[in-house]
């Protein structure tokens, strides 16, 4: 159960609204064209592929090494991501020195999606952490393979509209869409394992919650964090719970490395993410993000003085209409922080006649209290994907 501390803090938070958005440092005022490159520090270049996506770009970054570049993340499948990845290797900035290795920081479609054609090309390897590399490869399966049942029901129970429901399974390759055909191996990279590049020791550092085991790098002496989708300045990373794994808590995952970052890594690094733009200021970003997270459960907690569903939920966190390809994510988001506060023992949730889960609060009277006192939250951007909810 709860303890009267947390409660106090709850109840406290939720008569402030959610803090102004911190005032980053962007040094660079122009991202590179696709297929161009810039250099953001000595021997890192900056890469921005197009995605056809709502979140239309990805960051990629090269790290030169004494005989070739080490290539971060790369892009999604497409023949036009090809290409500029083409116009990159002839690239000025590259003097002519091969791509020797590939590093993904995460399975998602856009960071792992031309791992293996990059890898085949070169002859490269693939550098991943473990979780990643084994859920990308089950994510890349057809979408049609094996039975489907269980991706429904965990959406129904949600209340989910039968459109929704009906469309799961139909008319998509899913990620296996999205993603070349991954290499058949690849070299671990775990929590304090390092990476020797050019003389530099680059330091994986792993965050969870967005993906299982998602890997960022760390350079001390040059004051560098490769950070992927963990930490971006402008939008949140999706934290949802999948069909996949439907009683997971990933938002306690989420919190946890936010909270060990703010620990462990210092607050003058130059962050390098996945999306928007390399910034300074992470110790801020950080911090709002953790904020940006306790209020929704602080509004959720509120809302549910009497049973709601998670369909029913959505507009608590979700303060702009939905498009049916963003309605997956939204869902697994939404869980996501009933999950949590299930964890938190400030949640129940009731397995209704009708199929339907519902979730009311432990104590409706402190949940009425809360719903003093919340302000707006401004952020509630989806980074969505295309394709087959999963």
């Amino acid at each position: 159960m709860q303890t009267a501390r947390a409660d106090t803090a709850a109840a406290t938070t939720a008569r402030a609204p959610l803090r102004a958005k911190p005032v980053l440092l962007y040094p660079f005022a122009t991202p590179p064209a696709p297929g161009e490159t810039l250099e953001v520090a000595p021997g890192v270049l900056w890469v921005r592929m197009t995605l056809p996506l709502a979140l239309d770009h990805i960051n990629l970054y090269l790290l030169e090494d004494h005989d070739g570049w080490w290539v971060v993340d790369t892009g999604m499948r497409g023949r036009t991501t090809q290409a500029s990845w083409e116009a990159v290797f002839t690239a000025p900035a590259l003097r002519g020195k091969p791509i020797k290795a590939i590093i993904c920081t995460h399975c998602h479609p856009d960071h792992i999606g031309q791992a293996g054609w990059l890898s085949e090309r070169w002859r490269a390897p693939l550098w991943m952490s473990a979780a990643e590399y084994y859920m990308g490869r089950v994510f890349c399966t057809s979408s049609s393979d094996g039975p489907i049942w269980e991706a429904r029901d965990f959406y129904a129970k949600a209340g989910a509209p039968s459109e929704f429901l009906e469309r799961i399974g139909k008319g998509s390759a899913g990620f296996s869409g999205m993603v070349e055909p991954m290499p058949r191996s690849f070299h671990r990279l775990a929590q304090g394992d390092h990476l020797l590049i050019n003389g530099m020791r680059w330091e994986a550092v792993i965050g969870r919650g967005h993906s299982p085991e998602h890997l960022c790098l760390f350079q001390p002496e040059a004051g560098i964090l490769l950070s992927g989708d963990q930490v971006i300045p402008l939008i949140t990373s999706n934290v949802s719970v999948m069909a996949i794994e439907p009683e997971a808590d990933p938002l306690a995952d989420w919190l946890d490395s936010h909270r060990r970052f703010l620990r462990d890594l210092p607050d003058d690094v130059l962050v390098l993410p996945s999306h928007n733009t390399p910034f300074r200021g992470l110790h801020a970003r950080l911090h709002y993000l953790i904020e940006h997270h306790e209020h929704h459960l602080l509004a959720l907690e509120a809302a549910c003085v009497e049973p709601c569903t998670a369909q029913e939920l959505l507009p608590v966190i979700f303060r702009r209409a939905l498009g049916s390809e963003q309605l997956g994510l939204a869902i697994g988001e939404l869980i996501a922080h009933l999950h949590h506060l299930r964890a938190l023992g400030l949640l129940h949730r009731q397995d209704s006649e009708d199929g339907l889960y519902r979730y009311v609060a432990a104590d409706p009277l402190r949940a009425a209290r809360l719903r003093d006192g919340l302000g707006p939250d401004d952020e509630d951007v989806l980074m969505d994907l295309a394709g087959q909810p999963v």
